[in-house]
């Protein structure tokens, strides 16, 4: 596993990266909202030239999530599939699990309730 840690960002969220049997897992920890979007973004957006990549967000530690945040995770989403890749994510808290399911990113982007059945799914 190779980890690959980031200062905390405006708004009081931090993001971490690792790699773990050649999935890329992005962790991010505090509020995933407007004033952080495009550092998200970047975080999840395939790298460069990557090809399939494979990438899980690991919400475990995200306390909110805004519209700004289902709109990275959608542009993240089509951003793999494009690379003939995928997006899955993990441990996402029963309040931002609630606000995945309510507009319906559940259906288009594979949800797990932890970051160990999204590496084996």
């Amino acid at each position: 596993m190779v980890t690959d840690a980031h200062p905390a960002h405006p708004g009081n969220l931090s993001v971490s990266h690792s790699t773990v049997d050649g999935v890329r897992v992005v962790t991010l920890c505090g509020e995933l909202d407007h004033a952080v979007r495009d550092d998200v973004r970047k975080a999840l957006a395939p790298p460069p030239g990557a090809s399939s990549p494979r990438t899980v967000a690991d919400l475990t530690g995200v306390t909110f999530l805004d519209s700004s945040g289902i709109n990275v995770l959608i542009s993240a989403y089509q951003e793999a599939e494009e690379a003939q890749g995928w997006l899955r994510v993990a441990g996402a808290q029963a309040s931002v699990l609630r606000v995945i399911e309510l507009v319906g990113i559940d259906s288009l982007i594979p949800c797990h309730p932890t970051l160990r059945r999204a590496l084996e799914s």
